[in-house]
Parts: C-alpha cells; sequence; structure tokens
C-alpha cells in the first residue's frame, strides 16, 4: 500500500485481513510429529547487530542438528528479502512487518515439528515480543551478544562503512536503535567467544530443551 507522497505504509495487521475465513485442523497432531522426529520442535530467534554472528551461528547449528538427525531449517533476514519480503525496506514500519511476517512463518515451521533457527536483527522488545506470541511455548530467544565495536571491526559486508558515510539510513546500531532483550532465554558472547565455543554454547542449549528425555 502507498500513500498519497507514494511511500510504502504498513497498516497495522489487527485492521486487516479477510473475516471469511475457518481455521483448519490437522489430522496429524504434534505429539505424533515429536515421536516421528524424536525431538521436540521450536524457534531458536537469533537476535542482534549487524555482525554479531547470527547467519554464521545459524548456518552452523542447522548442519550440526541435520548431521544429528534433527528436522531443522534456517530462516535468514537476508534470504528472505530475496523473495518473502522482496517487497520492504528498513523503516521501523516495514521492519515491524518484516519481523511480523518472519514470526508467523517461523511459528509454521515450529508447527511442522522443526526446529527453526531465525537470524535476524530484529532490533525492536516489541517485534520480537509478537514473533513469540507467535510461536507461544515454542520460542526461545537468543541474544547474540557482541558490542558495536566489534561488530563495526568485522564488518563482513561492508555495511557499518556505508552506514558512517550516510548511504544507509535507519542503519541498526548507527542510525537507528537496537534495543537488547531484557530476558532472553539464552545469551551467547559471540564478541569474545571462538564461534565454535558459541556454537557449543547453542547445542548444549538444544540439547537440555529440545531432545526427549528418557
Amino acid at each position: 500500500m502507498t500513500d498519497k507522497m507514494g511511500k510504502l505504509s504498513i497498516t497495522p495487521p489487527q485492521t486487516q485481513g479477510a473475516t471469511n475465513v475457518t481455521r483448519v485442523e490437522h489430522k496429524v497432531t504434534p505429539e505424533s510429529r515429536v515421536r516421528k522426529n524424536g525431538h521436540k520442535p521450536g524457534v531458536i530467534w537469533l537476535t542482534g547487530l549487524s555482525g554479531s554472528g547470527k547467519s554464521t551461528l545459524a548456518i552452523g547449528l542447522e548442519k550440526a542438528l541435520f548431521d544429528h538427525g534433527f528436522q531443522t531449517y534456517v530462516l535468514d533476514g537476508d534470504n528472505l528479502r530475496y523473495g518473502l519480503n522482496k517487497d520492504l525496506g528498513f523503516s521501523p514500519e516495514e521492519r515491524m512487518e518484516n519481523i511480523r511476517r518472519v514470526g508467523e512463518t517461523a511459528a509454521l515451521f515450529a508447527r511442522a515439528g522443526f526446529i527453526v533457527i531465525s537470524a535476524f536483527i530484529s532490533p525492536y522488545r516489541t517485534d520480537r515480543a509478537q514473533a513469540r506470541v507467535a510461536a507461544g511455548e515454542d520460542f526461545h530467544e537468543v541474544y547474540v551478544s557482541a558490542d558495536i565495536e566489534v561488530c563495526e571491526a568485522r564488518d563482513p559486508k561492508g555495511l557499518y562503512k556505508r552506514a558512517r558515510a550516510g548511504e544507509i539510513p535507519d542503519f541498526t546500531g548507527v542510525s537507528a536503535p537496537y534495543e537488547v532483550p531484557e530476558a532472553p532465554d539464552l545469551v551467547v558472547d559471540s564478541g569474545h567467544q571462538k564461534v565454535e565455543e558459541t556454537l557449543q554454547d547453542l547445542l548444549d542449549y538444544v540439547s537440555e530443551k529440545f531432545t526427549l528425555k528418557s
């Protein structure tokens, strides 16, 4: 939708949507999916600054879990902007809609029995809270902690340099805020630990929260 100035605007979800819809009940129960997969489902939501290592950890965790027989898939911020969210920019309103869509998609994956790993800056607490509501008790917020100085020194995509030059408006940590999680389910210190150490922290968490107890 565009406003009178031709700019993209986002209508809050609660004011839109069809009314003539009926929820379809599945014949396959969540319990059946757990038994078949051999593990609990859920959303592992990695949040943190650009350059904190979210995508690296997400891809590494996906591979490790898959090799151990888990049903798992990564939803990455950049990848989804090539398809599902390619119509969205980076204004606060568009960031909100971006995370809303991702939260609903991740919740669907979890209901299908997957451990879905989401790697998104997701800078606003209210948006992450909405993603938690979508997935319910299956949502696990993981704060990938790294100081802005560390992230900017890494700058793997050259985004901080461009943001400092004024080429990228509304860039998180430079010209737009990042709201640190107040009560995350897990904090991993990617700013000081090696990738292997941080990944092991995530694997230990999955082992505790997602594996079936005998």
